[in-house]
């Protein structure tokens, strides 16, 4: 795949199909928009996924939330998912101004598109003025083709970001996993602790995640952790170990299940499977071993199961 960014100066030459959005989380609705470009992929056409390096809304002071999929991490989904070229648009005034006509114009005209495919609730140009029925009014002038779909739905409600970010927050983690598609996951590179878990026989992993990514609700989960590759079981604490004196940042912390390798500064990826319980401060160190102990049980017994 071609990652394209820190420029508004992109050009494709071959004919192309083109999706559109912010594509945070990457959900299932996000999905079925991949489906229709990578079956005109079939049919010759080269794939192009087209968003921006920072939300507009967020630019424009409208929005304050945390990702659920950083560029990075978007990058690499697009990518095996077999997507040709990932723009990454800066999100210049000139963009931020241009009217909604022009937008599609200069698509067309520099991206060689001849198909666009995008969801009923697609707005862009300036002032979101333009949406899908503004897409088909000029696919025939343009000589393109208009795909548009409906929004899928899981209980009664449209599949979005918002929703798998309010699941997520709230510790609803399977409810967000279902709404995605797979196991939500955070990946950062491994750092000393204070090193409290091995001294009482539970060694942990301290994942520092990237700052602009949206973590589950404090608690502890069942998890899984990749590692070079190689996916591993594990229970892990998201929160500020309340019980450990002193000021601790965020973090994610993990204990690998039958694990004894020392990974600092690897790159880790942990995914999200489910929530047992929620942080709290253990009067001493002995009590929270013991918790540790039925945490850990629980979790084998968890993946007993799978």
């Amino acid at each position: 795949m071609k990652y394209i960014k820190n420029t508004t100066e992109f050009s494709i030459e071959e004919p192309t199909a083109i999706s559109l959005g912010k594509f945070d989380g990457i959900h299932r609705g996000h999905e079925l928009l991949l489906e229709q470009l990578l079956k005109k992929k079939q049919e010759g056409y080269k794939t192009v996924i087209f968003t921006f390096d920072i939300s507009p809304k967020k630019v424009l002071g409208s929005e304050n939330t945390k990702v659920l999929t950083t560029n990075e991490e978007k990058m690499h989904m697009f990518d095996s998912f077999g997507i040709d070229y990932l723009i990454e648009c800066p999100f210049t005034p000139e963009i931020m101004t241009m009217e909604a006509e022009r937008f599609i114009e200069m698509l067309v005209k520099n991206l060689s598109v001849k198909c666009i495919v995008a969801g009923e609730d697609f707005c862009f140009g300036h002032n979101r003025r333009g949406n899908y029925h503004m897409l088909k009014e000029y696919a025939d002038k343009l000589s393109y083709e208009a795909i548009i779909l409906p929004k899928m739905k899981e209980e009664k409600r449209d599949i979005s970001s918002t929703f798998v970010r309010e699941e997520i927050s709230a510790g609803r983690i399977e409810m967000a996993n279902k709404l995605l598609g797979y196991p939500y996951f955070v990946s950062g590179q491994v750092k000393h602790g204070n090193r409290i878990g091995r001294t009482i026989g539970f060694p942990t992993v301290n994942l520092i995640p990237p700052q602009n990514k949206l973590l589950p609700k404090y608690g502890v989960y069942i998890t899984k952790v990749t590692i070079d590759g190689i996916v591993y079981q594990g229970i892990t604490n998201v929160g500020c170990k309340p019980t450990i004196e002193g000021e601790n940042p965020v973090g994610i912390e993990t204990h690998i299940l039958d694990f004894k390798q020392d990974v600092y500064d690897k790159v880790i990826i942990v995914t999200f499977i489910k929530r047992i319980r929620e942080e709290r401060k253990f009067p001493n160190l002995e009590s929270l071993l013991e918790q540790m102990r039925l945490d850990v049980s629980e979790a084998r017994y968890y993946f007993s199961l799978q």
